[in-house]
């Protein structure tokens, strides 16, 4: 009995010696540390998971729901959904009645992208420098790319919900798992430090991006530091920083990397074939894309196409489902002068009809068109065309405005704001608009900044975090249109009748977050 006993006891020791060996299995979708950071490969991968992981994540999207870049947008009431019937984040969104919980699994997800992006970066940041085989000026590189999508996702972050947890180090155990979350002032700091790095020190090429293999340059990074510093000279901080916005903005622009394309002529004149077209049409080797996030057909394709026409148009698409999930509201598209601006006419920004085969023509709500793909749409709805985040017309903006502030109008900002204003005002020479800018006040030519912002980047999502850093919320009118006045957001209603409140300028936490960590203290003021 006690040979049978023993047997059985080294049986059931063997069973668990074996057991906790297969509960250690190491993981097999991605290298943890310890197996990682051996070669140049494994600090490449690391990098390269990055254009796809965090911040960029944000411009992805399904049919349904559109991308999470256009949460802000749909909280100023200027755009709808289709389908918000079953997307209740656009609901809450418009009727400001968002709070951690109805939208726990939105923001959650978003906090979670971010932060798993962060994740990533930081391991990076940690390793590359030790890896063996890698150059002084490959290590460089890599760890300013790097740095620059750690410092992209905290400025998504500290933008979105106010302090957050600063994670700073990769998590290799269990230890100092609940982080407080860090003042916006902590935040903006490790910000500015990682793009400064990557601006100055990393020895990013001098050149676009789709010159470089799709990779981020040192132009990409100093224009997302010029936004940053723009956004610390507004709310919430107020610091002026606007020196500092207007030196990386010009820097980026005297680099000669990037230009406006411009439209293309007759010998009368008259535009035969628009910008916005070559644009829409194009792709990222244009050099008016400064950053954007890239896509491929079978491999992360683009879902954007599927949101240029209405439900009611699916049946004469290529796509089995179409959703105007970024449908913009006769508000916005009243702050386009309808003579005189080019974006608003017809297939131009926007587009409201389709010429069947047959000669009938099929009219709709208001969708947008510079998503429009006419191979995806048409034929294959598959679309690997690429999504910008930055264009050199928001750097040509974030200089003009900055300068004002700083320096006051000079001729430079009456030339940035020109460039843009007059590829959109066909019919107007530069010098006649220059002529109606030269002798504003700083305060009245910033507002036409703004205006130019609200119409020319509204394919960006840039309108939330400029009405948030400016406190000032754009009103148009039917009678006016193309006039845009700014009030004060606080008190003022959106499209459909919400009245903004303090809490509005931050989102709330996912009340998940604050259950998982109890370092985060309470939630957000006013949810």
């Amino acid at each position: 009995m006690k040979k049978i006993n023993a047997i059985i006891l080294m049986a059931g020791l063997l069973c668990f010696a074996s057991c906790e060996d297969f509960l250690e299995e190491e993981p097999k979708d991605e290298l943890a540390a310890s197996q990682n950071f051996t070669q140049p490969a494994h600090a490449y991968n690391a990098v390269n998971s990055l254009y796809r992981t965090g911040a960029p994540q944000l411009y992805d999207g399904g049919v349904y729901n559109g991308a999470e870049a256009m949460l802000g947008n749909y909280m100023s009431g200027f755009f709808d959904n289709e389908y918000k019937g079953q997307e209740v984040h656009v609901q809450h969104a418009q009727q400001l009645t968002l709070n951690g919980n109805n939208l726990n699994g939105y923001l959650g997800s978003i906090w979670d992208d971010q932060y798993r992006g962060i994740s990533r970066a930081n391991n990076a940041i940690k390793y590359i420098p030790t890896t063996p085989g890698l150059t002084e000026e490959e290590s460089k590189r890599l760890l300013a790319e790097a740095r620059f999508f750690r410092a992209y996702a905290y400025f998504n972050l500290v933008r979105m919900f106010g302090e957050v947890p600063l994670v700073t180090e990769p998590y290799e155990s269990l230890e100092n798992l609940y982080v407080e979350r860090s003042s916006i002032k902590e935040i903006y700091t490790l910000i500015e430090e990682d793009l400064l790095y990557a601006v100055n020190e990393g020895g990013l090429p001098e050149t676009s991006m789709a010159n470089n293999g799709g990779r981020i340059t040192e132009g990409t990074a100093a224009t997302l530091l010029a936004d940053v510093y723009l956004t610390m000279s507004g709310y919430p901080l107020q610091e002026d920083r606007y020196a500092d916005a207007a030196a990386m903005a010009m820097r980026v622009i005297n680099s000669g990397t990037y230009s406006l394309t411009q439209h293309v002529r007759d010998n009368s004149g008259n535009v035969v074939n628009s910008a916005y077209n070559i644009l829409r049409v194009g792709d990222a080797s244009l050099n008016e894309y400064v950053f954007y996030h890239e896509y491929a057909i079978n491999i992360a394709g683009n879902n954007y196409p599927q949101w240029t026409y209405p439900v009611s148009m699916a049946q004469y698409v290529a796509y089995a489902i179409t959703n105007n999930a970024y449908a913009p509201v006769n508000e916005f598209l009243w702050g386009y002068d309808p003579d005189q601006d080019l974006r608003v006419q017809e297939k131009q920004y926007f587009h409201s009809s389709l010429t069947l085969e047959n000669g009938q023509v099929r009219t709709f709500e208001t969708a947008p068109y510079m998503w429009h793909d006419d191979q995806a749409v048409f034929e294959t709805a598959s679309s690997g065309k690429d999504a910008v985040a930055y264009s050199y017309s928001d750097v040509l903006l974030m200089a003009a405005e900055a300068i004002a502030r700083s320096q006051g109008v000079t001729a430079e900002a009456v030339d940035y704001l020109t460039q843009v204003r007059s590829r959109a005002y066909w019919k107007m020479t530069p010098a006649q608009i220059k002529a109606e800018l030269i002798g504003l006040s700083a305060d009245e030519f910033v507002e036409e900044v703004w205006e130019e912002s609200f119409r020319e980047l509204v394919f960006e999502f840039q309108l939330w975090q400029d009405i948030v850093r400016t406190r000032k919320f754009p009103v148009t009118s039917q009678a006016n249109r193309g006039e845009i006045d700014f009030v004060d957001l606080i008190g003022q209603q959106n499209h459909w009748g919400k009245r903004f409140e303090e809490k509005h300028l931050l989102f709330p936490l996912p009340e998940s977050e604050i259950q998982r960590n109890p370092s985060l203290g309470a939630q957000n003021p006013g949810y």
